[in-house]
């Protein structure tokens, strides 16, 4: 069990990667039954919000094999930089994280706005998906500065607005 306004971009993920997912949303339901990994997250995790999803290969067999190749190739094309995951993923679990990488799993969480435990978010950041089937552009528009940036090195505070779908589908 997932946000549903992620599911497209799982549905996009599983066409090019050969990924089974072992744990999404974590908590109560509404009848009071208790779905997903159970004390196995950490406090204030994606999965308590249905955010976060963990990963393993199709055919694997929970050793570190050529199973892997494309779960590395998936985590790898969310975060091509330790601690730098690419939108829309707030979080990306693998090599270099406790508790993840090959033979264990990969963790994908979806930046959103913050929400209390077991609730939803009020949006979610995805990334749309074209009619070919691959993510397109970026659906957040740039604005264009006020004012033009003071003279001064390279870098400095992004202008790039983030936003995302709503809890309504706004």
């Amino acid at each position: 069990m997932v946000d549903k306004r992620i599911v497209p971009d799982l549905v996009w993920i599983a066409q090019h990667f050969p990924i089974f997912v072992t744990d999404g949303y974590s908590g109560p339901l509404p009848n009071g039954e208790h779905v997903g990994c159970h004390g196995c997250h950490v406090k204030h995790s994606d999965h308590y919000n249905g955010l976060a999803v963990d990963v393993v290969p199709v055919n694997g067999d929970g050793k570190c094999d050529v199973t892997w190749r494309g779960i590395t190739r998936l985590a790898k094309w969310a975060e091509p930089q330790q601690n730098r995951p690419l939108a829309p993923f707030r979080w990306v679990g693998y090599e270099g994280d406790a508790g993840h990488g090959c033979g264990n799993h990969l963790h994908l969480s979806w930046e959103h706005a913050a929400a209390p435990q077991f609730q939803l978010a009020e949006w979610v950041e995805v990334f749309p998906v074209g009619a070919k089937g691959t993510p397109g552009k970026t659906r957040h528009k740039k604005r264009k500065p006020a004012a033009k940036p003071p003279a001064g090195p390279p870098g400095g505070v992004s202008t790039f607005q983030s936003g995302g779908v709503s809890a309504n589908g706004d």
